[in-house]
């Protein structure tokens, strides 16, 4: 199908588009925004415009009806600026009632960067809020009772560098993970109270270029654990925990998606961008993809079973802010014949996936088998490069690939359980001499046109080709070398026990990963073009967020705008495909 383009004029911004399943319209009367906002005003946008939506459990029978309806069970958080509001989000069927926020808060000297509700332990009369601030700090309320609120690293001990992203783990009622632009990620139990002093951080695991430590207190004290990813002082712009909970997503400035195992910590898989940093990350709602954008302008797939980038999507014109996937356009199919017991589950034909920018512009894809899963024969040069035989599929130097993610859901960690090592050093990791000697004998072998191509002036060239290949005319503001982080001449005990024993190796230097599985050269790989491609903004995309009757987008200058979903039709495709969706998550 022909992807469809704007052509970008600045005011040319669409209020509706077409997709094979029917038109998307913008509803004017559910546009969110903070209390009498002005008109658009170029450059008044705010960086960090996030938006947290959730849906309260039904009011025990006899209870006071909602003046609302039916419709009022959602509530929808977003900020802008030093502001924060709190709504009641009455979605397609209701306008939007902005003089009535149920909370609105105003703050001095910071501005709230992100935010997220704890769906374990919200009730139809309370929800609990984490915030987390361009200073540092955290803040817990509650919105709707306005009884709690908590602060964390409220004197800047911990961390004093912005907070990123936070998320509550899942199926915990009392656990959150933040991460900061310092490179670090910290969990903390919102039960316990932070020191009164700087924490004295323990070595407790490390492993390919990110390290664990823990507080050394008499009594547990906040942070539980501080993970320091990447490297030194490259931001950790977001993480994702996958639909069953078990592994975690994190992507970093130094353009590397790296695939945790939450509770045992162990590195499982990885990516290298093209050039610059990732910026945004998503799973498949059935966890077998995890999609990356960043400042390369891509949508880079990287297959969880496979440990490898399986597709790029070209078509934005910018750096990607938000990636996600729609899971309620999914197309299914039943297994006509018996297959093994392994396939059984694979079942999904076609992913549908969205992404914004800072172009304006919304992308949507259709990721389908053919590109997900295209015949060995077709993707088999992408190992065959001689940088590739220093990896294993997964990118990690002597890691073999765990088995496939679980769909259960044992969450809080069992850290202290599964280490087992009281002198905190992992049992993943490998000797670094080790890995250097491994790396020697592979390039011994390496014959013909295949040893030129490992040569280091080469090897640059080559990429710095790579990255102006058909991405437009715009390549002086991505800064490409930005992020291409080298491994540090000055190696210290601080920095190893910082940043863990596989920094200084080969196997961090982002040029020894083109054309491997974690970054395929650009004829390696399945290049995709998205459905429809449509300015829908003035200013910058920062939001995304899909719904079964519609979905949410937001810009920098605060404005939150909801799109209704095409019209259910006679045979009610909607409807079934939004109840294998709830199988599939499930």
């Amino acid at each position: 199908m022909a992807v469809q383009s704007d052509s970008g004029g600045k005011d040319d911004v669409k209020t509706q588009f077409v997709t094979r399943e029917g038109t998307y319209r913008l509803m004017t009367l559910s546009e969110y925004s903070r209390p009498n906002r002005v008109g658009y005003t170029s450059g008044a946008g705010s960086t960090h415009v996030r938006v947290s939506l959730v849906s309260l459990p039904p009011a025990p029978p006899g209870g006071a009806p909602s003046s609302d309806g039916p419709c009022s069970d959602d509530r929808i958080c977003f900020n802008h600026g030093k502001e924060l509001y709190v709504y009641v989000y009455r979605g397609v069927k209701k306008a939007a009632d902005l003089t009535k926020p149920v909370d609105k808060k105003m703050y001095k000297g910071t501005n709230p960067t992100c935010h997220d509700f704890n769906t374990v332990t919200i009730t139809p009369e309370s929800v609990s809020l984490i915030i987390g601030f361009s200073t540092g700090q955290i803040q817990l309320i509650d919105p709707i009772k306005k009884e709690l609120s908590k602060l964390y690293n409220e004197e800047r001990l911990i961390d004093k560098t912005r907070v990123t992203c936070i998320k509550w783990v899942p199926g915990s009622s009392n656990l959150f993970v933040s991460a900061h632009a310092s490179g670090q990620l910290y969990v903390y139990n919102e039960e316990l109270t932070c020191a009164a002093a700087p924490p004295h951080y323990q070595l407790f695991k490390q492993g390919d270029g990110y390290s664990i430590h823990t507080c050394r207190t008499k009594s547990t004290r906040n942070p539980l654990y501080r993970w320091v990813i990447g490297a030194e002082g490259s931001c950790i712009n977001e993480f994702a925990f996958s639909p069953c909970g078990t592994n975690l997503a994190v992507v970093s400035q130094d353009g590397f998606l790296r695939v945790f195992h939450y509770d045992t910590m162990d590195l499982i898989g990885r990516a290298r961008s093209y050039f610059g940093g990732f910026l945004c990350v998503c799973w498949s709602p059935d966890g077998k993809y995890v999609v990356v954008g960043g400042e390369d302008d891509l949508v880079t797939v990287w297959s969880f079973s496979e440990r490898r980038v399986v597709a790029r999507g070209q078509g934005h014109r910018s750096w990607v802010s938000v990636v996600a996937f729609d899971p309620y356009v999914v197309s299914f199919t039943e297994p006509e014949h018996e297959v093994e017991e392994d396939k059984k589950s694979e079942s999904v034909q076609c992913y549908r996936l969205g992404s914004v920018s800072q172009d304006t512009q919304l992308c949507l894809w259709d990721l389908t088998e053919d590109v997900l899963r295209p015949p060995v024969r077709a993707r088999a040069s992408a190992h065959l490069s001689p940088n590739s035989q220093n990896f294993s599929p997964n990118g990690i130097p002597g890691n073999k690939a765990p088995v496939k993610c679980a769909k259960t859901n044992k969450i809080g960690h069992k850290h202290a359980e599964l280490s087992g090592n009281a002198t905190g050093e992992p049992s993943g990791a490998k000797p670094v001499a080790k890995a250097k000697s491994n790396n020697v004998s592979t390039l011994n072998i390496s014959v013909g046109k295949a040893k030129e191509e490992t040569s280091g002036s080469l090897g640059v060239n080559f990429t710095q080709r790579l990255a102006g290949f058909s991405f437009g005319e715009r390549r002086s503001d991505h800064r490409r070398n930005f992020s291409l982080t080298k491994p540090a001449e000055k190696s210290s005990t601080n920095t190893v026990a910082l940043r863990g024993k596989s920094v200084t190796s080969d196997s961090f230097d982002p040029l020894k990963l083109i054309g491997t599985p974690s970054c395929p050269r650009f004829d390696e790989c399945p290049v995709l073009e998205p459905l429809i491609c449509k300015k829908i903004a003035h200013e910058r995309l920062t939001a995304l967020l899909f719904r079964a009757e519609y979905l949410i987008t937001a810009c920098a200058d605060g404005c939150v705008n909801t799109w209704a979903r095409p019209a259910k039709t006679q045979n009610g495709d909607s409807r079934s495909r939004r109840s294998d969706r709830i199988d599939l998550v499930d």
